[in-house]
């Protein structure tokens, strides 16, 4: 089983310590967004868990407890974006990313850590001089401590629109995309850094930039040093390349106040739910209802017996 952590919620952010409780307790409970009252028992066994990919903005928070993770294979997704509070409300300051990044990189080693610069947001002040100049002096920060940049274009669900009223957030056409994978490639290329996109349509390839998976059997199969062949995740959109995975998280949880996320319904659904965050429930966010209907999940062991994956 892969473990997503989370797409849908900055675990290690802002719910680390309720994570720790659940790999001690070694299961957790989430609820199905689409029929709240459909409850899976996830089991967290080192013998079932191949892989953790944790999302997140800020691990700081769960990092000097990173020596309790030694049973399990993982590795991070890390958004650093150029973007102020105008954008990114509660996101601690770049200076502060920058060194926990490099932090990270060289506590697990640079090829758990993959640096996401998304979604790429146009407005009138963030134009596409501000990035190239901002992904720039990223890049040059931690190109030693990665080997992968994963870029995505805004898309404005209504949600993020509605997030999004009163900046003035520029559509992004095909010509946008081209220009900007053009210019960020070359950057990256500078620094020996590779760029995939996420879930995008458009191909660009000619800029060196393929499709990729964040949730990726190639980088879990080096990861834990043996192949994995894992089908594609048919609960994500067809373009998301994403591999087979459970999601740990819940939305309407993420305390960061990005208006671009897609992930939160407004900043009220995220303090009400908040309030009933206990650290020692099975759940993310509230508790075992009479209600619920709750079934054990069985998840495919993806670890291959043949070791000598890299012979």
């Amino acid at each position: 089983m892969i473990l997503s952590a989370s797409r849908r919620t900055d675990i290690p952010a802002f719910y680390s310590e309720w994570f720790f409780e659940r790999i001690k307790e070694g299961y957790f409970m989430v609820r199905n967004p689409m029929s709240p009252n459909q409850v899976s028992r996830v089991s967290l066994s080192p013998a079932i868990v191949d892989c953790i990919v944790f999302w997140t903005k800020n691990p700081r928070p769960m990092m000097d407890k990173l020596n309790e993770l030694k049973a399990y294979n993982y590795y991070f997704q890390f958004t650093l974006n150029s973007y102020d509070t105008s954008l990114e409300l509660n996101v601690p300051s770049k200076k502060y990313l920058i060194e926990t990044f490099i932090k990270l990189s060289k506590a697990i080693g640079k090829e758990k850590v993959i640096w996401r610069y998304d979604p790429i947001v146009l407005t009138d002040v963030f134009n596409k001089e501000y990035h190239y100049k901002w992904f720039d002096y990223l890049a040059y920060k931690l190109s030693k401590y990665t080997d992968r940049c994963v870029i995505s274009f805004l898309d404005l669900y209504k949600k993020t629109e509605r997030n999004l009223r009163g900046i003035n957030v520029k559509v992004i056409t095909k010509l946008d995309m081209e220009e900007m994978a053009s210019e960020l490639s070359k950057i990256a290329s500078k620094y020996g850094l590779t760029i995939e996109s996420c879930s995008e349509d458009i191909d660009l390839y000619k800029f060196n930039i393929k499709h990729g998976k964040c949730i990726d059997d190639k980088v879990i199969s080096k990861i834990i040093g043996s192949k994995v062949s894992i089908p594609k995740d048919i609960n994500q959109r067809e373009i998301c390349g994403c591999v087979k995975s459970v999601d740990m998280g819940a939305y309407n949880t993420c305390r960061h106040g990005c208006l671009y996320c897609y992930a939160n319904y407004s900043e009220e659904a995220v303090s009400k739910n908040i309030m009933v965050h206990d650290k020692k429930s099975c759940f993310i966010i509230g508790k075992l209802t009479l209600k619920d209907k709750v079934s054990d999940r069985k998840d495919k062991v993806y670890t291959s017996t043949q070791i000598g994956f890299f012979d």
